[in-house]
């Protein structure tokens, strides 16, 4: 693994990365524990928020593929409907409707990190740059 295509990209696709990553990983652990302890509710909390950041961060970044308008492209569309899931998670906890919280974490997680995971392996990515494979 190279680590020099991480740094030599702007601030926001490094955060957009880290945030991403710690995402993907906390998830995942997230899937396997118990539901409704504390520990789930503080580390839910921390999950929301770095995919808050991935999608916030992903703004700042110029879409290189299916542009849309200026900087935008589809890949942006994906980043309003991850904010908007992710209300709509939160909305269902507050409101103690479990059952519809965990189909929009659930959703949250397998679309947009799973989905959009997959196509950030496509070659000329960072993260194809990163394994050498670009």
């Amino acid at each position: 693994m190279r680590l020099q295509p991480f740094l030599d990209a702007i601030a926001a696709t490094q955060i957009h990365f880290v945030a991403v990553l710690v995402a993907t990983v906390l998830g995942a652990w997230m899937l396997a524990r118990p539901k409704g302890t504390l520990v789930h509710r503080a580390t839910g909390r921390v999950w929301m928020a770095a995919m808050a950041v991935a999608a916030l961060s992903s703004f700042a970044i110029r879409a290189t593929i299916l542009p849309l308008i200026g900087p935008f492209g589809i890949i942006h569309l994906l980043s309003v409907l991850v904010l908007w899931m992710i209300y709509m998670a939160i909305a269902a906890a507050r409101a103690g409707r479990i059952r519809a919280h965990r189909k929009w974490v659930l959703g949250l997680y397998l679309g947009a990190i799973i989905g959009a995971g997959a196509g950030a392996l496509a070659p000329g990515r960072l993260i194809s740059r990163m394994l050498g494979y670009a």
